[in-house]
């Protein structure tokens, strides 16, 4: 196993994040915080011959897939979170001229029609929890206006105004995105009565992210894309071999993407119940939410791992230290890696010989033990028998000295 350390790297390059895809067409229609830059991503398809087929078995935001259909290759993703299949379906679908004008006038018949409605029209809002803590009076009515006026949409008309009503949702809440969990902002001192203007702002929001969405969904894209229902350890059967996988798993710090997501899910009805994102969360790979985390308690392991000795040292570390929430911290460490080794059983035969695997991966601390995860990958791709199996450091992550972001890559025989 070889690692690779390059100092100029160990510096937070924001390049490398999701925030360098804002603003980049496609890649910028929503955010995922822990979501990966497209230009790490460019940068290792754009030495592909024309034509090569890329998988993402984490699919995500959907920044492979596209990344590989804008330069001319055949990208095939899958996820186990409906709405980050439709997400990734969306962002990478081809849009006619006709399609973005119809998109353009039926925007405009929604903003009509939606200033219709009283404040005290009974309109139909998500369940989610607290919601006057994410919106004002005035713009959740505004949100509940447009929703009502979309859903007898249909096609992919609907498609880019749900896409435009995602980030209107986000852009007037006062969710802050400003680190890797959403908090809000300090709205105690303020009145909380019905205002208007803040229903005005949100509708002319609606209507320049549409604007923003048809700009840049006009350019075609040179290749190709499909995002598949499936689970990254059992479901890739059907995908093509592949010339390279590239993807950016859950990392091991036990944070949960269903609950950075859930003010869309709820909004496009993903999600009605909590329930609903913890029993989403327990068939995810990485992080635990609502039920997930009690389903940690009883969890045991249905296989052995290539790393269980290593593992198993710093598993009873955070065991030892982590006073009452050590053991469910312990078990979800060795549940990730079991599940990560389950994956690469069932990713390995769908590349091709010769093909390449590249795995962006951070490690994580816990009670100041460290889980390399980077490393552990990179033992575990070894057992499969990869060649050439290396560990690169990628960015340094945030101010924890200890925390790196790594690319562990290796060539089948």
């Amino acid at each position: 196993m070889t690692v690779t350390l390059d100092r100029t790297a160990l510096t937070r390059n924001v390049h490398l994040t999701f925030r360098a895809n804002m603003g980049v067409g496609r890649h910028g229609w929503l955010r995922l915080t822990p979501a990966y830059g497209v230009r790490l991503v460019r940068e290792r398809l754009e030495i592909l011959e024309p034509g090569s087929v890329v998988t993402d078995p984490f699919s995500g935001t959907g920044t492979t897939p596209l990344a590989a259909a804008e330069l001319g290759h055949i990208g095939q993703s899958v996820d186990v979170n409906p709405f980050l299949i439709w997400l990734g379906t969306v962002k990478t679908a081809r849009y006619s001229n006709a399609i973005l004008s119809a998109t353009a006038d039926t925007a405009r018949a929604v903003l009509s029609d939606v200033r219709h409605y009283e404040q005290d029209n009974d309109l139909w809002q998500p369940n989610l929890f607290k919601i006057d803590k994410w919106w004002s009076p005035g713009a959740l009515h505004a949100l509940k206006a447009l929703r009502h006026s979309i859903d007898d949409k249909s096609g992919q008309v609907r498609d880019l105004l749900e896409i435009a009503l995602c980030r209107s949702l986000i852009s007037c809440s006062n969710a802050a995105f400003n680190h890797q969990s959403m908090s809000f902002k300090d709205v105690s001192g303020e009145s909380v009565l019905f205002d208007i203007d803040d229903t005005e702002r949100a509708f002319e929001r609606f209507e320049s992210e549409v604007a923003m969405l048809i700009d840049s969904a006009q350019y075609d894209l040179l290749g190709s894309a499909s995002v598949y229902e499936g689970d990254s350890r059992s479901g890739v059967e059907s995908l093509k071999p592949a010339d390279l996988v590239l993807t950016s798993p859950p990392y091991v710090n036990r944070m949960s993407y269903i609950r950075e997501l859930r003010p869309y899910m709820y909004w496009l009805r993903y999600l009605d119940q909590a329930s609903d994102a913890g029993d989403l969360d327990w068939r995810a790979i990485g992080g635990t939410w609502g039920t997930a985390t009690s389903k940690l308690n009883s969890w045991v392991p249905e296989t052995e791992t290539p790393v269980d000795e290593p593992m198993a040292a710093v598993c009873e570390l955070i065991r030892r230290d982590g006073g009452k929430n050590g053991p469910l911290l312990a078990t979800y460490v060795h549940k990730y890696h079991h599940d990560m080794w389950q994956h690469f059983q069932a990713i390995t035969p769908q590349v091709k010989a010769g093909g390449r695997v590249s795995y962006i991966i951070g490690n994580s601390t816990f009670y100041k033990h460290e889980v390399p995860a980077h490393e552990w990958y990179a033992a575990m791709l070894r057992a499969l028998d990869y060649r050439d199996v290396t560990i690169r450091v990628i960015r340094k992550r945030n101010s924890n000295k200890a925390l790196f972001e790594y690319e562990v890559s290796g060539q089948k025989v």
